[in-house]
């Protein structure tokens, strides 16, 4: 699994510990301080010696190259927060199924819906579930009781001893 950060922020952690490492400190030592196992550090120090600086530079990230761009991925971002209803959409609801749709009309790129949280996650975005709420829910009543009837309640409940 690939650690988590920049490749700068990866390269940059790789060339603390080699210098400490080469300072004199002990790699169980330099591996507790940079967070990580020591068995990386001494595989640092091993790319260190045949590559010089060189061999702790980070390698091109393997597999397929992204369908969408950065800049799709932005159009996408201002479709989604403009709201399924913008799309055609009977309901203000997003689901995988539908950001598929719009991302294979806009963008013509399939995606198979229950790989399309990817995406999403690529974007910063993350899984919501819609609060539930009775249709005829009077907003009102709710915030004036939370403000007033909760607090008396809560109040009462803890001077009985059952709270």
């Amino acid at each position: 699994m690939r650690p988590k950060g920049t490749k700068a922020e990866l390269e940059a952690r790789r060339r603390r510990a080699v210098e400490m490492v080469s300072s004199g400190k002990g790699v169980r030592e330099v591996a507790r301080l940079v967070g990580v196992d020591s068995g990386s550090v001494s595989r640092w120090m091993k790319m260190y010696a045949s590559g010089g600086e060189a061999g702790l530079d980070s390698r091109p990230q393997s597999g397929r190259k992204p369908l969408l761009s950065d800049r799709d991925l932005g159009e996408l971002e201002e479709l989604l927060l403009a709201g399924p209803r913008s799309q055609g959409f009977a309901t203000e609801l997003w689901t995988l199924s539908r950001v598929a749709k719009v991302i294979r009309r806009r963008f013509k790129v399939r995606y198979h819906p229950c790989h399309v949280w990817k995406v999403l996650r690529r974007m910063g975005w993350s899984a919501q579930k819609p609060e539930r709420r009775a249709r005829e829910q009077d907003e009102a009543a709710v915030h004036r009781w939370r403000a007033e009837d909760w607090p008396r309640i809560k109040k009462g409940l803890a001077e009985t001893g059952a709270a």
